[in-house]
């Protein structure tokens, strides 16, 4: 993958493992010696009440979230959480949730990922006000510029119909945009 990005004249590729950062080696490598520019990530699940709650359903639904590495800060703290969620959060899935992301979220850029994450998962239920308050969380925990609203395309009825609330989500997203990361 990794040649064609190169060969299409494409300067990044990102590798979001889910939950995981098991084939980030071999990836950076291959980005490097393709001449393109690799960006660690993870598609991270975070517990809908806390990591450490595990009981029945209620826990067992957790929402994605992507993160990416701006810099060695945050390839550290990918680390350290994808570490904690698999020792400490691990139900069905190894989950992170916001406080442990709060302590790691230096050099991190979050998206809000896709129809499971946890803002479209809300404007799915007709919940626009959670949903509106998730990103505002998200926001807060990444900081200024670093929290973005995800639009994905995959011919999913669900997707298209959320798209326009997601718009209007992302444009009132307080943060400057000031250029690019050092991701």
């Amino acid at each position: 993958m990794t040649k064609l990005v190169a060969e299409q004249g494409m300067p990044a590729l990102a590798l979001t493992d889910h939950g995981s950062m098991y084939g980030v080696i071999p990836f950076y490598a291959a980005a490097k010696q393709a001449g393109i520019k690799p960006i660690i990530g993870v598609e991270a699940y975070v517990a809908p009440r806390g990591m450490a709650d595990k009981e029945g359903k209620q826990d067992a639904d957790y929402h994605h979230m992507i993160l990416l590495a701006k810099d060695d800060v945050g390839y550290r703290n990918l680390l350290a959480l994808t570490t904690a969620a698999h020792l400490d959060g691990y139900y069905y899935k190894p989950r992170i949730d916001k406080e442990l992301l709060a302590r790691h979220a230096q050099g991190l850029i979050g998206t809000s990922a896709c129809l499971g994450g946890e803002v479209l998962k809300r404007l799915g239920q007709g919940d626009e006000a959670g949903a509106l308050k998730a990103a505002d969380e998200y926001r807060s925990i990444l900081g200024d510029g670093n929290s973005f609203i995800e639009v994905q395309e995959h011919g999913i009825d669900d997707q298209r119909r959320v798209h326009p609330q997601l718009v209007e989500l992302a444009a009132l997203d307080p943060q400057p945009r000031t250029g690019e990361s050092d991701a």
